[in-house]
């Protein structure tokens, strides 16, 4: 496909965009893939490319988050099996399944994560009182959200980072930023994993994943840069206020 510099233009902003949001809570795909549609691409030639294009936003964002991510290494390997796993049936999913299938279960998801993300500083105090001192770092609970998380994500990911951060919040206690960094980790997995199945499969648009990675890899270094300063609580509203934004976008507007 032939694109204007104008669209070329629109493409790596889009990607800068997304690649900045995802670094900080999630849901870039809202920017850049509608943006792809928009400039003419197939709906799942978008969504694959668009994947793919975020990989290298992922990376920037979460090495912008490293210091936040020290003495998180065996956490992020475990959760990262269960994230990689779920989103390569989310890659098959997308290329075998019609996308009516996720319509009404995601904005349902999106809204439980918010839930989850206004109750968590009592969740994650309650989780933790019951948790036996010499319980390991990532339980079942995690484990199974990321997988199905991952499955989203490989399907299609537009707020999986609001997901996944409600679950790092509650069910595995820590400072709110060093569970966004690991968010980051696990989200740039999905979106890896998934990359390699569409690669093999699917038909990719090469022009606009060269586009996006360029504006992902400036968006997630910034988002890194200055989202890592926002403090827990602010951080929190944000999420929420992203989250319940994707779940009515979600809902009654696509």
């Amino acid at each position: 496909m032939d694109l204007s510099w104008l669209d070329a233009l629109a493409i790596a902003a889009a990607g800068m965009g997304a690649g900045a949001i995802n670094a900080v809570i999630g849901s870039g795909s809202l920017i850049s893939f509608p943006t792809l549609v928009a400039v003419g691409y197939a709906p799942v030639t978008a969504n694959v490319s668009n994947n793919i294009g975020l990989v290298p936003g992922s990376i920037s964002g979460a090495w912008g988050y490293r210091r936040e991510l020290e003495g998180q290494g065996k956490r992020a390997r475990t959760l990262a099996m269960a994230s990689a796993s779920g989103s390569i049936v989310g890659a098959v999913l997308l290329l075998t399944l019609p996308s009516e299938v996720f319509d009404r279960i995601v904005p349902v998801l999106v809204l439980l994560a918010v839930g989850l993300m206004l109750a968590q500083p009592r969740l994650s105090a309650w989780v933790a009182n019951r948790r036996a001192e010499d319980a390991r770092d990532v339980g079942a609970a995690p484990m199974a959200i990321a997988f199905a998380a991952g499955i989203y994500g490989g399907y299609f990911g537009a707020a999986q980072g609001v997901i996944l951060l409600a679950m790092l919040a509650v069910f595995v206690p820590d400072h709110l930023q060093r569970s966004n960094a690991l968010k980051n980790v696990l989200a740039g997995t999905v979106n890896g994993a998934a990359a390699v199945i569409f690669i093999i499969f699917a038909d990719v648009a090469w022009e606009a994943v060269a586009l996006i990675a360029v504006g992902a890899v400036v968006g997630g270094t910034l988002g890194a840069r200055y989202g890592r300063r926002l403090p827990d609580g602010a951080l929190r509203i944000l999420v929420v206020c992203i989250g319940l934004f994707v779940a009515f976008k979600l809902a009654f507007l696509t």
